[in-house]
């Protein structure tokens, strides 16, 4: 998804393209706790080793590590609990279906704040084989030999 005004990150999935093939993205609302919030507003979470399973007719946001508040008190939130997240019911329905037939996963692509509110993209994606994998970061190094061999260019030696 395109960052649009008023959307700040908090985190991202980094290596989501080097793992995965993705097959569409979707936008969902989190469940959290104040002092999640908070952490959330200091840009204290991980992506890393998350993903998202169906619960019943629930989706949870399950791995995603959001530090606890440094200004908390014993009533501080669990850094790795299961999060709830938001999304309409047609959608979630048409996610499970897909989910279930077609060996397809859910992950969370980043977090971020929009209009106030935390929000997480999540992607429908499919797994890479490790020959997949060494194709995506040999086309990435030769994406980067063509940009430096562009830019001598431009300067003219």
């Amino acid at each position: 998804m395109v960052k649009e005004k008023g959307e700040r990150d908090i985190a991202r999935a980094k290596d989501l393209h080097l793992k995965y093939e993705v097959v569409e993205r979707h936008e969902a609302g989190l469940v959290l706790v104040g002092t999640e919030v908070k952490s959330l507003r200091e840009s204290r979470a991980s992506l890393k080793d998350s993903y998202c399973r169906f619960q019943g007719r629930e989706l949870l946001l399950v791995g995603v590590h959001i530090s606890m508040y440094s200004h908390g008190t014993h009533f501080n939130h669990d850094p790795e609990r299961p999060r709830k997240l938001l999304m309409h019911k047609g959608e979630l329905v048409r996610l499970a279906s897909k989910v279930a037939e077609k060996g397809l996963a859910i992950v969370p692509v980043r977090l971020y704040f929009k209009g106030g509110r935390a929000k997480v993209e999540i992607a429908l994606v499919k797994g890479k084989k490790i020959h997949d994998r060494r194709e995506t970061i040999k086309r990435r190094e030769q994406d980067r030999e063509m940009e430096r061999a562009m830019r001598r260019g431009k300067r003219g030696g």
